[in-house]
């Protein structure tokens, strides 16, 4: 008997997976009038959502309280929870989905070898969606040109958003930035993806050419493996408690106005605005940051690393992060409670100032002290934590030459040598079981400093 609620659980299982239904759209030979099947596709993603051909819930009554039930929309509509849309190639225009609340996710995906086109994707109170290698580029010069590329959204009269997925998208302004003028950095591009609510995944997106890059107020999100490539403001933001930014990479920033600019930026905004009230668990880790590639990139500026000012924040883990920036501020916090900074590589990218890149724990703006916070098993060129009674500072190989440690700087090739000081000179307490690549860690005597660690073979030397 004590096999059987195993067995249902299958039985149901299999019969979710058996209801579950296909439906196209192509922009290109499909029509109105279609059934959204693959012989009679329909034309417009758009079209499907505003004929109400999508069977979902909805809030008995807005706006919704904690009270407030859900209640069926488009009852017995032809597409359901559980059900997959196949986008053909073409242009799909701007989609915009408000106020649908499914049961189980309904997944809009690129058909198998199609390229699916869309201006701007925008969802709005609602749950369980999965966009999957979708493509959105704006007209550019557009009248309207959208603010965010995909924009999930919750809203205070319509809703929370929740249970989002968003994965192997591209997502850019135009294809070629290369002929911009600091105007058209400052005037053509929007900014990539927009994240509110909770409980949403942002995976294995290209976003490129761009304002901000994935900016996330969600609380309990998931960034991980996404590349932000040319942008002008901040290449990731998270002001959401609990998320996990992971194995990202930002790079070249271009400096056309008075935006600060941070790989990586997070503030706190409490009943007093920002800088009141506090951001809790966040975790980065094994992200990379790089100021700029090419040395004669136009607008180069001094990108900031992790630069999280306005505090306060607490129990945060920042740890494997490859940082390479030409600023003073490589890791930076503001305002710190309990916080992690463990086996990161930080580098300062061009000599002389601004610089030498450091790792910093500061009190917040207001006077509030950071305490209990650990800062260990570091590569970098500075540590600047004034208070050493109350963070426990230790085990950080502070270099002016990390040339000399690591295999080749100039191709961003940051793991150690075998003759580096980092190697066997770290400590395993607090130490991630893997290291910036996934691998074991400790590989040799002992734990390496640093966001690598060096092969048990010796790794390569140069």
């Amino acid at each position: 008997m004590k096999f059987l609620p195993l067995v249902l659980l299958a039985s149901c299982l299999l019969s979710l997976s058996a209801q579950a239904a296909e439906y196209y759209v192509d922009p290109v030979a499909g029509s109105p009038d279609g059934d959204g099947s693959s012989e009679a596709p329909w034309q417009s993603l758009q079209q499907v959502v505003d004929r109400r051909l999508i069977e979902s819930q909805r809030w008995e009554s807005l706006p919704p309280s904690p009270d407030t039930a859900l209640v069926a929309r488009n009852p017995e509509a032809p597409i359901q929870s559980g059900d997959t849309i196949w986008l053909k190639s073409g242009d799909h225009g701007a989609l915009s989905i408000r106020g649908y609340y499914n049961q189980s996710p309904i997944t809009i995906a690129a058909a198998e070898g199609a390229q699916p086109v869309f201006t701007s994707i925008a969802i709005t109170s609602g749950s369980n969606w999965h966009l999957k290698g979708l493509t959105v580029r704006p007209k550019l010069g557009a009248e309207n040109k959208p603010r965010h590329l995909i924009g999930l959204r919750s809203h205070g009269h319509h809703g929370l958003i929740r249970d989002i997925v968003v994965e192997d998208c591209d997502l850019s302004s135009t294809d070629d930035v290369s002929g911009w003028s600091r105007e058209d950095w400052n005037t053509l591009p929007s900014s990539g993806i927009q994240v509110d609510g909770t409980k949403v995944i942002v995976r294995n997106n290209r976003v490129r050419n761009v304002n901000f890059g994935i900016s996330v107020a969600a609380s309990h999100a998931l960034v991980e493996h996404n590349l932000v490539e040319n942008f002008a403001g901040d290449g990731l933001r998270g002001l959401g408690d609990h998320s996990v930014f992971q194995y990202n990479t930002v790079k070249n920033c271009y400096d056309v106005n008075d935006n600060h600019d941070d790989g990586f930026q997070s503030w706190s905004t409490g009943p007093e605005g920002p800088g009141s009230g506090k951001v809790v668990g966040l975790v980065l880790r094994g992200n990379t940051i790089i100021n700029f590639e090419d040395p004669s990139q136009p607008f180069r500026g001094s990108l900031q690393g992790i630069g999280c000012f306005d505090g306060m924040f607490e129990d945060w883990v920042i740890e494997n992060n490859v940082v390479i920036v030409d600023t003073w501020h490589g890791i930076t916090l503001l305002g710190a409670t309990n916080c992690s900074i463990v086996n990161n590589t930080v580098i300062d990218q061009a000599a002389g100032r601004p610089g030498p890149t450091w790792i910093q724990i500061g009190d917040h703006k207001k006077g509030t002290p950071s305490q209990g916070n650990l800062v260990r098993n570091n590569l970098v060129a500075s540590i600047r934590v004034a208070d050493r009674a109350t963070n426990q500072i230790d085990h950080n190989l502070v270099t002016k030459d990390p040339a000399a440690e690591v295999v080749d700087l100039e191709k961003f090739d940051l793991r150690p040598v075998a003759s580096s000081e980092a190697v066997d000179a770290g400590s395993a307490d607090h130490a991630p079981k893997l290291d910036r690549d996934r691998n074991q860690r400790p590989q040799g005597g002992g734990v390496d400093i640093g966001a690598y660690e060096l092969p048990a073979s010796g790794g390569d030397e140069e």
